[in-house]
């Protein structure tokens, strides 16, 4: 076990030796990983703040039933014992048309175009709360509602966050091609590395061989420069990444005051951090492996 360990931390300082020994192209090769890196990473942290931040919006979504102008007192009676014993329904409340308008008269700038009216244009409506909150439910219960004989109009205030989860879902479609994209390239990029290296080293590899070095104690400081410098590549890009919120959160802080909204973009999480250098040095690792693998059978004493 001692002896599998030693070797191992022999095959890791020699080819952190072999990082500093060229250090100009060493700091290229990580600089380009990160970079490349560094671009899925942004939009895989972009997609989440978007999809926190809608979730913050919407809460649970609600039905508004718009009732007929003119509808009456006993029919909104048989509507309200109507809808407190359908089993799909959590609760409701009724919103009066003279109510509707005192609220718009609240809101700012409307209370000069609301006193201008001549009558209140407004429907009385219910605001429904569904037990279940799923899309198929939802627009179960808008069909049956729009039914209703004094049903004007059903509005789901869910409808928007449909068409944001479609967009959401779309990028992380294009997230998935560009990180496949990225990664061969970090592959190609790893294997031609290490194939100079190789050749570099042919001399080398010989002598090891004549000694009775085995392909394993060869290929491990190869397999250990590319792990290492796809890990490297991808703390580029986290530090990338991080600068770039920092950023932009100090000009996006100055434009949500403007709307009243409070939001802020968020670093990716320690464990979506952790992953991602772990995926970045099992990258590195591949690209090495391959390029051993194709090169390193050539060279025999």
């Amino acid at each position: 076990m001692n002896m599998w360990l030693s070797h191992h931390w022999h095959a890791f300082f020699l080819a952190l030796q072999r990082l500093v020994d060229s250090p100009l192209a060493s700091l290229l090769n990580i600089i380009v990983i990160g970079v490349a890196f560094s671009l899925p990473t942004g939009v895989y942290m972009l997609l989440g703040n978007v999809q926190s931040f809608s979730g913050q919006l919407s809460g649970a979504p609600q039905l508004n039933v718009f009732l007929k102008l003119g509808t009456g007192k006993d029919a909104i009676e048989k509507l309200e014992s109507h809808l407190k014993q359908h089993p799909q329904i959590e609760n409701f409340r009724f919103l009066s048309k003279d109510k509707a308008l005192e609220q718009l008269k609240q809101r700012n700038g409307m209370a000069g175009a609301v006193n201008s009216l001549t009558r209140n244009p407004l429907p009385d409506a219910f605001i429904i709360d569904a037990k279940r909150i799923s899309p198929e439910t939802l627009k179960r219960l808008r069909n049956e509602m729009l039914k209703w004989p004094d049903s004007m109009h059903v509005q789901l205030d869910s409808d928007w966050m449909e068409r944001l989860n479609a967009l959401l879902k779309l990028g992380q479609i294009a997230l998935l091609i560009l990180t496949a994209l990225l990664s061969f390239a970090l592959i190609v990029v790893t294997f031609n590395t290490i194939r100079l290296q190789i050749l570099t080293k042919r001399n080398e590899i010989e002598v090891s061989k004549l000694i009775g070095a085995t392909s394993n104690f060869i290929r491990r400081p190869f397999l250990y420069f590319g792990a290492i410098q796809g890990v490297a590549g991808g703390a580029i890009a986290w530090l990338i990444v991080a600068l770039v919120i920092n950023l932009i959160n100090s000009e996006l802080m100055n434009l949500v005051h403007l709307y009243a909204v409070d939001f802020q973009l968020h670093h990716i999480s320690f464990e979506d951090s952790i992953s991602l250098l772990l995926f970045s040095s099992w990258l590195g690792w591949a690209g090495a492996w391959l390029s051993v693998a194709s090169h390193l059978w050539q060279i025999e004493p």
